[in-house]
């Protein structure tokens, strides 16, 4: 067994038990570390492949970003476990029913797998020697799909603004800071010049 078949299996191995210690740990603080060791060794399994680009986005943007912030959400939020229990128990027939759909979708891609014929030749020679993973896959994407990849983008910002317009409260009892205000202010009418006599007071 080569270095590379034994690094496959137990990145593969270490994969599937940390994606089945996230479903079943009752402390999501745990199955967020369980979530970030997933993608570590996911990411292992596409320097593997010879992804290498992927496995970095995969470590910076899941593990540097998404999962650490969930793990500060689940981390700073009072949450009461109890109500989420009752909540899941009755939810169970729904989550079982798209679980099932799930599954058949699934099932019915893998049945309908085909293997195009020059699959054998690109694995052989994926690329040219000159021409790193990063550099095509840039390629393919700003070359190919730079409409739809803009199309995205997009998607994406109407996402957020949408987001932030709908938890944006405007609250009347917090004192809020206008800055042009105290730009634009007159000194003459903000500072007032009192003569105080002697022995006399304000």
């Amino acid at each position: 067994m080569t270095v590379a078949v034994f690094a496959f299996y137990a990145f593969a191995l270490i994969t599937l038990i940390a994606g089945l210690m996230v479903t079943v740990s009752r402390n999501p603080v745990h199955s967020v570390l369980w979530l970030i060791l997933a993608f570590l060794s996911a990411s292992g399994l596409m320097v593997l492949m010879g992804a290498e680009f992927v496995a970095m986005l995969l470590i910076i943007v899941y593990v540097g970003a998404v999962a650490v912030l969930f793990l500060f959400v689940v981390m700073m939020l009072d949450i009461d476990f109890a109500a989420l229990k009752g909540e899941m128990a009755r939810a169970m027939p729904l989550g079982l029913l798209i679980g099932v759909v799930l599954i058949m979708e699934i099932t019915m891609g893998l049945g309908a797998w085909t293997t195009a014929p020059q699959a054998e030749a690109l694995r052989a020679n994926p690329q040219p020697a000159d021409l790193d993973n990063a550099r095509a896959l840039g390629m393919v994407l700003y070359d190919k799909y730079i409409y739809l990849f803009q199309a995205s983008g997009l998607v994406l910002l109407v996402a957020m603004i949408g987001a932030i317009l709908l938890t944006l409260r405007h609250r009347k009892d917090i004192k809020r800071q206008n800055v042009l205000t105290q730009m634009w202010r007159d000194p003459a009418k903000t500072m007032e010049l009192k003569d105080v006599k002697p022995g006399q007071g304000l």
